[in-house]
Formats: C-alpha cells, structure tokens, sequence
C-alpha cells in the first residue's frame, strides 16, 4: 500500500480544521471584485460566518485579497475576503475581519440553521 503524499495530508487537515463555522447552502448571484482579475460574476454554493463558496468561470489566484458584493433577503452585502481554495470552478473565500462580519451574514447562518431539518433521531 503507497503511504499519503504528507503535504496533501497537511492541506486536507488544514481545509477540514479551517471550517470552525458550519456552512449552510445558499444559491444566489455574487460578484468579486478581484485586482488581477476584474469584475467576475458567479453563483454561490454555501455560507458560514467565516466565510462563502462560489462557482466562477474566471480564474482567480488563490491568496488574493478581493471585494465580494451579493444580496441576502436582509439587504446588500460588501465585504472583503481572501481566496482560501480552488477546486476546479468552485473557490472558497474567507471573510478578512472576523469582528466585522456583517450582522446580515450572521442573521442568514441563523436562519438557515433554525430551518435545517433535524435527523431523525433527534425527533
């Protein structure tokens, strides 16, 4: 049996540890505002009050700072993240101050937590 590549095993414990918050689905339009990139528009796939994933069809380097606008039923959201990973065409960014997400982001992860259906046995 060939034993794991050890950086890949660092890379997946860091991805799986970096996720303190639980993320929750949330499909709606999102446009980042990258440097090296420009203005690119996508779809997002999850939240957590850490941080978002999003489809794009632009590439975007991974460790850039960028500008991320999207609307939640609260109202417009703008702020900053760092581009965390890339999968393919899914990238994950990682909201920069964590004292100012903004109280929409935090109302949308309760929400979607609150309406979540519980497993079976906790019924």
């Amino acid at each position: 049996m060939k034993s794991q590549d050890p950086a890949l095993a660092r890379t997946i414990h860091e991805i799986v540890d970096a996720r303190h918050s639980p993320r929750f689905a949330l499909q709606i339009d999102i446009t980042v505002y990258s440097r090296t990139s420009g203005a690119l528009t996508g779809r997002t796939v999850d939240i957590s009050q850490s941080g978002i994933s999003a489809m794009l069809t632009m590439t975007v380097p991974v460790g850039e700072i960028v500008e991320l606008d999207f609307v939640l039923p609260s109202g417009p959201v703008n702020i900053c993240a760092t581009v965390r990973q890339k999968v393919a065409f899914r990238y994950g960014f990682q909201f920069l101050d964590q004292s100012i997400v903004n109280d929409d982001i935090w109302a949308i992860c309760h929400q979607l937590a609150m309406s979540k259906p519980r497993p079976e046995s906790d019924k």
